[in-house]
């Protein structure tokens, strides 16, 4: 975890901008960058400062971000996303998008079950896509939130991008306090990398079109190299000391079975030997517990990197998968 510290005057700067004013008027940081969106993208300057004449700062987004739930440790985040709501919510959603969840397993090699877990994870089947302007919400962390501006920066000339391409009104979307858009909350980068018609109507269409939704997601881990067949993550037991030696942050699987044995885990018999894999602890009311994570679980925290978020939407497509099946 980095630890980001300020100097007075860069808190005062922080303050100032986060004044009761609650809009970006006087704001330097947004004059420069209307220039530069000028020069790299000849977007018109004076279109762009009306644009954000109407673009609002929300206390709430800054509040937010300062809290995320992946602070929470495992025993109080689950319950959030792994629940039975969200588990017969998403035995609907693959009934009732069949044939879609189908052909995107076809072509992108992903589970339905995965696809349908994120996009429960995310936003319950489309029910909570977000409330706020992302324009907002992406100028807010941008110009407001000093610790992520660089990258809420890039975002947003990343969303005035996407929304010049794909026609869309940028002060009409709505999206999360982070600018995350539609069914699967994709960021903006995400969007114009990831995002795909999949139902040939010439429009990629993550808000409202669940066949856009479904291709997009089961493009988005097919990218990132998911490999069809291979599983996710298995609870292990540990013995000894020496398996902390193979906890950190790095989600990446990297431990061969022989050093992961060596180290004091216990690894289930049925695993291709040649898979690589890596250790998490996760904290249970009754005291920790050990996951093995593979090269899948890998790619779904590129979604949201975490081992919880991911860990969440595994355990949330077993119960779907699970359920379905009943």
């Amino acid at each position: 975890m980095k630890i980001v510290r300020f100097t007075l005057l860069s808190l005062g700067l922080f303050l100032s901008i986060a004044s009761p004013a609650q809009d970006f008027s006087n704001n330097e940081q947004l004059q420069t960058f209307i220039q530069e969106m000028n020069q790299k993208h000849n977007f018109d300057t004076d279109r762009l400062r009306r644009m954000f004449d109407d673009t609002r700062l929300h206390q709430s987004i800054l509040d937010a971000i300062s809290r995320p739930a992946e602070s929470k440790p495992w025993h109080d985040y689950r319950p959030i996303f792994v629940t039975r709501d969200r588990t017969s919510g998403g035995v609907r959603f693959w009934r009732e998008h069949r044939d879609a969840l189908q052909r995107a397993e076809e072509k992108f090699g992903v589970p339905p079950q995965i696809i349908t877990a994120i996009i429960g994870v995310e936003t319950r089947y489309g029910r909570h896509a977000g409330r706020y302007p992302v324009l907002d919400a992406l100028a807010t962390l941008a110009f407001a939130y000093p610790p992520r501006s660089s990258f809420f920066r890039k975002e947003l000339e990343q969303y005035l991008l996407m929304t010049r391409e794909e026609d869309l009104n940028p002060l009409k979307q709505k999206g999360s306090y982070a600018g995350a858009m539609g069914m699967p909350q994709f960021i903006s980068s995400s969007f114009r990398s990831y995002a795909i018609d999949f139902d040939g109507d010439g429009k990629r269409d993550l808000w409202g079109n669940p066949d856009d939704v479904i291709g997009s997601v089961a493009n988005y881990f097919h990218k990132h190299r998911w490999k069809p067949g291979q599983p996710v993550a298995h609870k292990v037991k540990v013995h000894g000391k020496k398996y902390r030696q193979l906890l950190d942050n790095d989600l990446r699987a990297r431990y061969t079975q022989q050093e992961m044995l060596d180290n004091g885990v216990i690894l289930p018999r049925d695993i291709p030997r040649d898979l690589k894999g890596n250790l998490i602890e996760l904290e249970t009311d009754t005291g920790p517990e050990y996951w093995v994570t593979w090269h899948n679980f890998y790619v779904i925290s590129r979604y949201n990197h975490s081992a919880l978020y991911s860990m969440a939407v595994y355990q949330l497509s077993e119960l779907i998968a699970a359920a379905r099946n009943n």
